[in-house]
C-alpha cells in the first residue's frame, strides 16, 4: 500500500502509518473500511472523508465503536502501542488517509467494481 505512505507518510510517525495501513489492509481496502464505518453508524462522517468537502471529525471512542474494541486491541498490539493511543491515532489519521485517497470525491476503482460495472 505504497499510496498510503505517499499520502500521509511524511505527515505522521511510523506508529500511525503502520496502524492505519494495517487496518485498511486487514479490512480488504478502502471500500471495506468505508462500509464498516457506515454500518457502524458513522455514515455522515465517512461520507465527508470521501467527498471533496470538509472532513467531519470522529473521536477515539467512535473509532472503537465502528471498528470494534477487539479489532482495535489487535491493531494496537501489531503496532506496538496501547489501545487508547491506537484509537487516538486512527481517529486523527484515518480520515486524512481516506480523504487523500479520494481526491475526486470517489473511492478508487477496484478489480471487483470494474468487473461489476459500477
Amino acid at each position: 500500500m505504497s499510496w498510503l505512505k505517499a499520502i500521509i507518510g511524511g505527515a505522521v510517525g511510523a506508529e500511525a502509518l503502520s496502524l492505519v495501513k494495517d487496518y485498511i489492509e486487514k479490512q480488504g481496502g478502502l471500500e471495506a473500511v468505508v462500509q464498516q464505518f457506515k454500518d457502524g453508524g458513522f455514515k455522515r462522517q465517512v461520507d465527508s472523508w470521501v467527498s471533496t468537502g470538509k472532513n467531519e471529525a470522529i473521536n477515539a471512542i467512535e473509532v472503537g465503536q465502528a471498528i470494534g474494541i477487539e479489532n482495535v486491541k489487535k491493531l494496537a498490539a501489531n503496532a506496538g502501542v496501547d489501545v487508547n493511543k491506537a484509537r487516538d491515532l486512527l481517529a486523527e489519521y484515518l480520515p486524512i488517509a481516506i480523504d487523500k485517497a479520494t481526491p475526486g470525491g470517489k473511492l478508487p476503482e477496484t478489480a471487483a467494481t470494474k468487473r461489476s460495472g459500477y
